[in-house]
């Protein structure tokens, strides 16, 4: 058995079992593609491509490699762990993929996967950001993978990281000194901003946003990841907003003056906006469209509390 026809037998078993998919891929075959190489010791972005006809045995075509039969049973059992556990596949590699930087994780925290990280690495964010912008917050930070992108974006920052979740902390921990940022990242423990008494220039925050409909909706593999960083609705609402309300009415006080929130609500735009109506967003672009991230300046932050209060 070469290698494509081993991830093309991966990808029909994960399919027949109907697992579910986004946590780093979108599809079966991706995947397949993703534990095969893993569990092989390939690079996941080993070219995959179906060689031409006329040079099908060509040594570049890494595709045709043959597959022992002693890997292929390791393989098959990988595989069957992801088909029983339903875990996400990060969790059983521990490692993920964020714009081109591996990341460990485990179940102590989500699967890496924000948009606003594409926003730090491709320069979407930079037009509201200046010189002055030295300060960076990390809220609910997770494994810590927003703050080390932010510091390796923006050489000339200092990074805050901070959630409430002692597990994350520890994950994110990992990712910190494997990257060796521990001199520009400060971790801590905090609910909000409760524990922070800093003022920042740059505030990303991808925050528990997912309502109550959809949390009992969610596929197990999603479920295999702490609640608390995907339940949006902990202090006993619906529409996910609960933590995104206390924060946008405490952000402005951590804010310096021209600071700006960058905001992840993934497919919950109607319930922010539902719960926000006076609240003037700027809407970014990400690979995903124009509604799942949102940036917010200080002035428009306190100009809703305005409008709240008359």
């Amino acid at each position: 058995m070469t290698l494509l026809e081993l991830i093309e037998a991966a990808a029909a078993q994960l399919t027949e079992a109907g697992v579910a998919f986004g946590h780093g891929t979108d599809n079966a075959f991706d995947e397949a593609a993703w534990l095969v190489l893993w569990q092989l010791g390939l690079p996941l972005d080993t070219p995959l491509d179906t060689p031409p006809a006329d040079a099908p045995d060509a040594p570049q075509f890494v595709a045709n490699r043959p597959v022992a039969p002693v890997e292929q049973e390791q393989v098959a059992t990988l595989i069957r762990a992801r088909i029983t556990s339903r875990q996400p596949a990060a969790y059983l590699t521990q490692e993920a993929w964020l714009m081109g930087v591996p990341f460990y994780v485990d179940p102590r925290a989500i699967v890496p996967r924000s948009l606003i990280a594409e926003l730090l690495v491709n320069g979407g964010i930079d037009y509201w950001l200046s010189d002055a912008t030295h300060a960076v917050l990390d809220l609910c930070s997770g494994n810590g993978s927003l703050a080390v992108l932010a510091a390796m974006a923006y050489p000339d920052v200092t990074v805050d990281a901070s959630d409430l979740s002692k597990d994350a902390l520890a994950v994110a921990r990992i990712n910190v000194d494997k990257h060796g940022l521990g001199g520009r990242i400060t971790l801590s423990e905090s609910d909000g901003f409760a524990n922070l008494a800093g003022r920042y220039d740059l505030i990303l925050c991808n925050p528990p946003y997912v309502n109550l409909q959809s949390m009992a909706a969610l596929p197990p593999e999603f479920h295999a990841e702490p609640a608390l960083a995907l339940d949006g609705n902990r202090a006993g609402g619906h529409d996910g907003m609960d933590f995104i309300r206390t924060l946008l009415r405490e952000a402005p006080q951590h804010m310096n003056e021209d600071a700006v929130l960058v905001l992840e609500i993934g497919n919950e735009r109607e319930h922010f906006e539902a719960a926000f109506p006076k609240l003037e967003a700027i809407w970014l672009e990400t690979s995903a469209g124009e509604d799942q991230v949102l940036l917010l300046t200080r002035e428009a932050l306190r100009a809703n509390q305005d409008a709240r209060q008359n």
